[in-house]
């Protein structure tokens, strides 16, 4: 299954169907008179957000949605048949938006939660509902309510309690392996994660969602590497676990640059709890990893867990700490499990156009 978090498609509800012009035309029976029925109602574009979907992928082959439009009236006081309507399943945590891509119409954040966005036309009248004591046969009719068309942009924000931030090569993949039972892909060059990942944690009877999102370097807020697209998908995150390699050049430069391109791209992340994890401390002096874990300290960081997503050294304290700022009872209807890697071609944003 490829990732695909937006996409661009058409919707069209349906038309009101059009009233009749009829007039009874029974032998014995004089001046029969009008009884042309009223059209029948189109079909409303409704979104519903259903569990178990992670991946907008499907909108990449099927780009139009158009519902059908009401039945015609017809004699005999017959009214047409309203259309049904047409149903749009996507991701919970998907944000349709306008055309402009700033506007937001709906955000589906709770499984089996449902939007009507355009509504199906009214029928129009027959010309029975004409009959008055001064127009014995009348002849007009309505054409019925046009339908209404939108393009609009879906925008899948994947769930998840907490998320993982880091340069490129930090060890977030082997973290996330390590602790959930996501099967990430990790390799020993940047930018081995193309798409976000999702796994689930247990710990201490509890469970949480965690999220893993494509390296972040400088200069991202401006398009540098993936850019800060795949930022979206921890922006409802309660916490983020900020991942440093003690071997990189200057562990305190790493953390900075970091923190600059998540208050560069706004929406709330600078503002998140955030944990600071000096990984893979396995490979490092126990004295080395303490003066750079006081040097974080020094440049900001509430408090620093070295740990080691090899061997799992500092991880359970870790995962405590996360625990700590989720609420005493984390319920978590989410999109759970794997998602799978993509060519950096296929994966991320697509349109039709």
């Amino acid at each position: 299954m490829h990732f695909l978090d937006q996409a661009k498609i058409y919707i069209r509800s349906g038309a009101g169907g059009p009233g009749a012009v009829s007039f009874r035309r029974e032998k014995y029976i004089e001046y029969g008179g009008p009884d042309g029925g009223n059209g029948g109602r189109g079909g409303d574009i409704i979104f519903r957000a259903i569990a178990g979907l992670n991946t907008l992928i499907d909108f990449r082959y099927t780009q139009h949605f158009k519902a059908k439009r009401g039945g015609h009236g017809m004699g005999k006081d017959r009214t047409g048949a309203s259309a049904p309507d047409l149903v749009i399943d996507v991701p919970v945590g998907t944000q349709i938006l306008d055309e402009d891509r700033e506007t937001v119409l709906a955000d589906l954040v709770e499984a089996g939660q449902t939007i009507t966005l355009l509504e199906g036309g009214m029928g129009g009248r027959g010309n029975a509902s004409y009959k008055t004591s001064t127009n014995r046969a009348p002849r007009q009719h309505q054409p019925g309510e046009p339908a209404q068309e939108l393009w609009v942009w879906l925008r899948l924000k994947l769930l998840a309690d907490a998320g993982l931030v880091g340069l490129p090569n930090a060890g977030k993949s082997t973290f996330i392996n390590r602790v959930t039972n996501t099967k990430a892909k990790v390799g020993a060059y940047p930018f081995t994660t193309l798409t976000p990942q999702l796994g689930v944690v247990h710990h201490k009877g509890r469970e949480f969602v965690l999220a893993d999102i494509p390296g972040l370097i400088e200069g991202a807020a401006e398009g540098a590497g993936i850019g800060d697209r795949f930022l979206g998908h921890i922006e409802r995150c309660r916490v983020l676990i900020h991942l440093i390699d003690i071997e990189g050049e200057d562990p305190v430069e790493a953390m900075q640059i970091v923190e600059g391109e998540l208050e560069a791209y706004g929406e709330g992340l600078e503002d998140k709890p955030r944990l600071v994890a000096l990984n893979k401390v396995d490979l490092a002096d126990a004295e080395i990893a303490a003066a750079y874990a006081d040097e974080l300290r020094e440049a900001g960081a509430d408090d620093v867990f070295p740990i080691s997503g090899a061997t799992s050294e500092g991880i359970e304290a870790l995962l405590d700490a996360v625990i700590a700022h989720l609420p005493a009872r984390t319920v978590t209807e989410r999109p759970q499990g794997e998602i799978e890697e993509t060519d950096e071609a296929e994966g991320g944003s697509w349109s039709p156009l």
